[in-house]
C-alpha cells in the first residue's frame, strides 16, 4: 500500500463560478430555527472531493518524482517521471542526499539510527533528500528494494512543506495514518525549515518516526509527535 503523505499541500479552495447576471437573494439574519439553508448543486461533494484528490496527487507526484506502487490506497503517477540511476551513490546507503541538506556527520548518525530501528522493528526507513527534478527518482525503488515494510521519506521543499512519506502496507497497519500529516505539519512546514534548516526538519522527523515505531502496537499508539 502506498500512502501519500503529508496532507500539507492543499490546493487553494475552489470556487464555483457565478454568472455576473446571477444575483443571490439577500438573507436576513435570523434565529437557527428560521435560518435559510441553500443546498449545494447535485454532485457538488463528489466533484469537490475528486478535485482535491487530483490536486494533491499531482503535487505529491511531482515532489516525490516517482510512484512507489505498493498497492492499496493510491498511487502517484508523476506528471514528468524521473529515473536517473546515475545519481545513486556508488555504495549502498539508506540515506541519499542529492540536495546537500545534510553534513557527513549528520548522514552517519541517521544511518546508525535507521540501522538500529530496522533491527528492533523490522521496518526499513529510507531517506531521499532532493530538489525536484534533480533526483534519482524511480531508480531508488530497486536500489533500496522497496517493499511493504519500507517507509520512503522524501525531503523536498519544492511545494513548501519539506516532508513527504510513502508508507508500505505492513507499516500502515501499525501506524495511524494521521501520524504522518502531524509529523509533516510540525517539522516540515516552511516556517520551521527556513528558520532551523532543512537538516533540522529531516532529523526531527526521523526521531519522531523512530519513537513512534518503537511504541507497542495499540489503538492509541503514536498519538504524540516527539
Amino acid at each position: 500500500m502506498t500512502i501519500l503523505l503529508p496532507l500539507v499541500h492543499p490546493s487553494p479552495p475552489s470556487r464555483l463560478p457565478l454568472s455576473s447576471a446571477t444575483e443571490l437573494p439577500k438573507i436576513r439574519a435570523s434565529s437557527p430555527s428560521n435560518s435559510l439553508s441553500i443546498p449545494n448543486p447535485p454532485g457538488f461533494k463528489k466533484w469537490a472531493a475528486e478535485l482535491r484528490s487530483r490536486s494533491l496527487n499531482l503535487a505529491l507526484s511531482a515532489s516525490l518524482a516517482f510512484g512507489l506502487a505498493l498497492g492499496g490506497l493510491g498511487t502517484a503517477n508523476a506528471k514528468v517521471g524521473v529515473n536517473r540511476p546515475e545519481m545513486l551513490p556508488k555504495e549502498y546507503s539508506p540515506v541519499i542526499d542529492v540536495a546537500g541538506f545534510l553534513s557527513a556527520s549528520q548522514e552517519r548518525r541517521l544511518c546508525e539510527e535507521i540501522a538500529d530501528l530496522e533491527k528492533e522493528t523490522g521496518v526499513k526507513l529510507r531517506i531521499l533528500a532532493q530538489n525536484y527534478p534533480d533526483t534519482p527518482g524511480m531508480a531508488v525503488k530497486d536500489f533500496w528494494q522497496v517493499d511493504e515494510r519500507t517507509i520512503v521519506f522524501v525531503a523536498d521543499p519544492t511545494f513548501g512543506n519539506i516532508l513527504h512519506f510513502n508508507v508500505g502496507a505492513t507499516v500502515d497497519l501499525d501506524v495511524p495514518r494521521n501520524f504522518w500529516s502531524r509529523v509533516a505539519g510540525k517539522y516540515g512546514n516552511m516556517f520551521y525549515w527556513k528558520e532551523k534548516g532543512e537538516d533540522a526538519s529531516i532529523e526531527a522527523a526521523v526521531m519522531a518516526i523512530s519513537s513512534c515505531l518503537r511504541e507497542p502496537t495499540a489503538p492509541n499508539n503514536c498519538m504524540e509527535v516527539n
